[in-house]
């Protein structure tokens, strides 16, 4: 009779007997039971030498994503996703550079890429700073606004470490604290269950490439999305000036400005012009336009004009604003695919073909948003369409990647309406948008973030 012994004999059942029959189907029972318990195959006879139980990767991923959605969705999910996508983004930002300078022969560094675009005349800002005058014959840093090379400029001299280094480290933590506080009104707007959806479609969509260059929509969306979060819970001091930074960041912060506008109108009108507490609601507009007013004044002193930088942008690198940009954008790009304007098929330029399918992508998300908008502020409603009319109207940005994360509420409404199968595949596609796209723009100059 075979003794079955596992160091815990009591858990087994007595299946001593006086026939030599029943005496092997008791063990057999034993050995199924201890089996089935144990998960170490047994036999009637005995047992046999454990092996390691062998986990599908599938069933393991399925607990990792089981544990993650565990976590709390205000800060510690939020942040797991945002650390796991930037470790895919700096993975292929390092395969790039192998296969590029090993096997293509090209001396890119790693930094060159991750300063790649407009991240170069960021580092120029804070190392050499602004022109003292106007330079309308080539490119220069008068067309960038202060805060970013300002912050990189603080932590290069306060650590002695590099501008580029700098640069990533302030992309970086900015990018996780936008990502925690877009978390935040995301919850407030649809709950926990959307946050999971939508953080996890915001971090993998190609334009959070940004977070992991010297890029400033991370601090330019953790000011904003801070200040629209202020408004909700009406702290409209702090809403302003979190506003008026933004507008020392970029242009596209003039969006927040109408925004706090809304927010200031809809208080008074519900609260009535006599209410003080209403009344404190108009600090939120007032103070919004401080950074750009601020860069104004200091381009005066510094230039002679305090519109040095929108001229800068307007003639050096040809912004404009039209109506007409999108069908403009989709003539061009049919004339160089028949060879009529510029070289043919394949060398079409391919901000246009990603701005294009940018403004299919943003169409439909709009159509997300409007589903869900009976929960969004008003402050948000408009900050998205007032971005939305810039970048449709752009002539040098159209609705790329770069653009769209901007557009923050519609990323996250995408996100937070599909369930399912519908929701793999949107994670899916574009998770392969990124890599192509990233691969592409981390060394390349023929498309932007």
């Amino acid at each position: 009779m075979a003794l079955l012994h596992f160091g815990a004999v009591n858990t087994l059942p007595d299946v001593r007997g006086t026939r030599p029959g029943v005496d092997r189907l008791h063990d057999a029972s034993a050995a199924s039971e201890v089996q089935s318990a144990t998960a170490i195959p047994v036999t009637a006879e005995g047992i046999v030498t454990p092996e390691a139980r062998v986990v599908p990767l599938r069933t393991r991923l399925s607990s990792f994503w089981d544990w993650a959605a565990s976590l709390d969705t205000r800060w510690r999910y939020p942040l797991l996703v945002f650390v796991s996508t930037r470790v895919l983004y700096l993975a292929l930002a390092g395969i790039d550079h192998f296969v590029r300078t090993g096997s293509l022969g090209r001396h890119w560094g790693l930094g060159r890429e991750l300063a790649n675009w407009d991240g170069a005349w960021y580092m120029a800002v804070s190392v050499h700073g602004y022109y003292h005058h106007l330079v309308l014959t080539h490119w220069n840093t008068l067309g960038f606004l202060p805060l970013y090379p300002m912050l990189v400029w603080l932590l290069m001299h306060a650590f002695s470490m590099s501008d580029v280094l700098a640069g990533m480290i302030i992309s970086t933590v900015t990018g996780a604290a936008a990502t925690v506080l877009i978390a935040r009104l995301v919850e407030r707007w649809w709950g926990k269950d959307a946050v999971r959806r939508s953080i996890l479609f915001f971090c993998l969509f190609p334009g959070s490439i940004v977070f992991s260059m010297v890029y400033t929509e991370g601090l330019l969306l953790v000011l904003v999305a801070g200040c629209l979060l202020a408004m909700e819970q009406r702290r409209w001091v702090l809403a302003g000036l979190l506003a008026g930074l933004s507008t020392a960041v970029e242009p596209v912060a003039m969006a927040i400005i109408p925004a706090c506008a809304a927010a200031a109108w809809l208080e008074i009108r519900a609260r009535g012009w006599r209410d003080r507490d209403a009344l404190r609601s108009l600090a939120a507009p007032i103070l919004s336009p401080l950074g750009v007013v601020g860069f104004g004044v200091f381009l005066w002193i510094w230039t002679g004009t305090p519109l040095a930088s929108f001229t800068t942008q307007k003639i050096d690198w040809h912004e404009t604003t039209t109506p007409l940009a999108i069908p403009r954008s989709a003539v061009t790009l049919a004339k160089q695919a028949l060879g009529v304007e510029g070289p043919p098929h394949p060398n079409v330029d391919l901000n246009i073909v990603v701005g294009l399918l940018g403004t299919v992508f943003l169409i439909w998300g709009l159509r997300c948003l409007w589903r869900l908008r009976a929960r969004v502020p008003a402050a948000a409603l408009v900050w998205t369409a007032a971005l939305v009319f810039m970048t449709l109207t752009s002539n040098s940005t159209p609705p790329n990647a770069r653009m769209l994360i901007c557009t923050f509420p519609v990323i996250v409404a995408v996100g937070a309406s599909l369930r399912g199968r519908a929701y793999r595949r949107l994670v899916t596609s574009s998770t392969l948008f990124l890599i192509v796209m990233s691969m592409i723009t981390f060394v390349s100059s023929g498309l932007r973030p």
